[in-house]
C-alpha cells in the first residue's frame, strides 16, 4: 500500500515513516501542506497521514484541496497534537476519515492505516 506522511516535524515524520515502512508500505514524505498536496496528486497514495498544523498550508486546507479532486480516493488520517473537539469536527468536516491525537501509539497508527487502506481499496471500483 502507498502511504504519504505529511508532518512538519522531522522527528514525527521519521518515526511514522519508519513504522509504516517496517509494516511493508511504500512511504512518501512531505514537510509542509503544499508539498503534501503535490505529492498526493503525483503519487496517488492509498492513505495519507496528515498533520493538522503545517507551514504553507494547514491540514484542514490540504484535506479540502485533496477532496476537490474527485479522482483521488486516498483515505486521510489526521494526526494532531490538538485534542479539542473543534479540531476533531473540523477535520471530519473537511474530509478526514480518521483522527488520532499526539502523542500516539505507533502500533495503533499501524492498525488504523492498514484498516483505512483496506476500506479504501474495497470502496474502489474494479
Amino acid at each position: 500500500m502507498k502511504v504519504l506522511v505529511a508532518d512538519d516535524s522531522m522527528v514525527v515524520r521519521r518515526l511514522v515513516c519508519a513504522r509504516l515502512a517496517a509494516d511493508g508500505h511504500e512511504v512518501f514524505e512531505a514537510e509542509d501542506g503544499q508539498a503534501a498536496v503535490d505529492v498526493a496528486l503525483r503519487e496517488r497514495p492509498d492513505v495519507i497521514v496528515l498533520d493538522r498544523q503545517m507551514p504553507k498550508m494547514d491540514g484542514f486546507e490540504v484535506c479540502t484541496r485533496l477532496r476537490q479532486d474527485t479522482t483521488l480516493k486516498s483515505g486521510i488520517l489526521m494526526l494532531t497534537d490538538n485534542r479539542g473537539e473543534h479540531t476533531l469536527i473540523e477535520s471530519l468536516e473537511r474530509g478526514a476519515d480518521e483522527f488520532m491525537s499526539k502523542p500516539f501509539s505507533p502500533r495503533e497508527l499501524s492498525v488504523r492505516v492498514r484498516l483505512l487502506g483496506s476500506r479504501q481499496s474495497l470502496a474502489q471500483p474494479g
